[in-house]
């Protein structure tokens, strides 16, 4: 993982608006962005903002890297938050790149109402309140798991203008359907009642056999509890809003003309290669990278690998 280091002390933007006030939990600590499978890597400096999004959610933003280069927008996964995003925070791609990572509404930082997650047009505002309050200039989308579902949100409602690109990681564009649930793996499927149980006695031991199948590859312990403090962070009265919602996005993918770049390992117990291969007839002239032996989680199984495509797929956005 040699291309893993510490990105340069960044001036704070005169949007950021700083956490003063509070001690810092374990999601926005100083050492938060620090990976701990890599060696003496340091933390990563990061502007933090507060962005309202629909109906006056307070979305939290993490902004790194390049303040003046092409950006990058990281959009997560189902019950997951920004630190997923570590292996890119921590790379070379800051070094060219504005890299940003958002809290979705009821995850990480962000704020966690009921019965505010079923409209896709709260999910397309908050992307677009996000892009429009840090003036990202035709961002780069990277959506993983279930973000396929909020960028395909995004572009249902505000199109496909004001983007560089798109590059679907391990994604979900469907889901409440008899198509949407084949396109899930077995070993998912069988933790979903749990997923959105109440009783901590049921919910914990199920979200402890989610987060052991978002990689293929052996993670440390050190990984694996920081996966499951932020996957706990969420509340099942969101796991629950976000996996009831019926979707079905093939119209708008089938009217992209932006680059796609649709990336997914062939070994995820989360989200069926079937999804990405989908992605890919629907999209005219999607890309297509596929990890031999790699789980649900490319970017983090092998980031030198997944940093250098995305690096080389941003080159033919712009």
């Amino acid at each position: 993982m040699d291309d893993i280091f510490s990105l340069p002390v960044q001036t704070p933007s005169p949007a950021a608006r700083p956490l003063h006030g509070s001690t810092l939990s374990l999601l926005e600590s100083p050492s938060a962005l620090r990976d701990p499978e890599v060696p003496f890597s340091e933390p990563v400096p990061v502007r933090v903002h507060s962005v309202r999004g629909a109906g006056g959610v307070s979305l939290r933003v993490y902004d790194g890297g390049d303040l003046y280069g092409p950006p990058l927008l990281f959009i997560h996964g189902f019950s997951q938050c920004h630190l997923a995003w570590r292996r890119q925070f921590q790379s070379a791609l800051g070094l060219g790149f504005r890299l940003v990572a958002v809290d979705l509404r009821g995850h990480g930082h962000s704020d966690k109402p009921r019965d505010a997650y079923g409209d896709g047009r709260l999910w397309a505002e908050d992307l677009r309140a996000v892009i429009s309050e840090l003036s990202l200039e035709r961002p780069l989308l990277v959506a993983w798991s279930y973000g396929g579902l909020v960028v395909s949100d995004y572009l249902r409602h505000y199109g496909q203008e004001g983007i560089s690109g798109v590059n679907f990681v391990s994604s979900m564009v469907k889901c409440g359907s008899e198509e949407g649930f084949a396109l899930l793996a077995p070993e998912m499927l069988g933790l979903i009642p749990g997923l959105f149980a109440q009783d901590e006695a049921i919910s914990l031991p199920t979200l402890e056999r989610f987060v052991s199948l978002l990689h293929h590859q052996p993670v440390s312990p050190e990984t694996r509890d920081a996966v499951l403090a932020y996957t706990r962070h969420v509340p099942p009265h969101v796991r629950e809003a976000l996996g009831s919602r019926v979707v079905d996005h093939d119209d708008v993918l089938h009217r992209l003309t932006v680059p796609v770049l649709v990336s997914h390992g062939l070994e995820d117990r989360v989200v069926r290669p079937e999804s990405s291969r989908h992605i890919a007839s629907v999209v005219p002239g999607a890309l297509v990278s596929l990890y031999s032996g790699i789980g649900h989680s490319p970017f983090w199984e092998d980031a030198r690998r997944f940093n250098r495509e995305l690096a080389a797929f941003a080159a033919r956005c712009w």
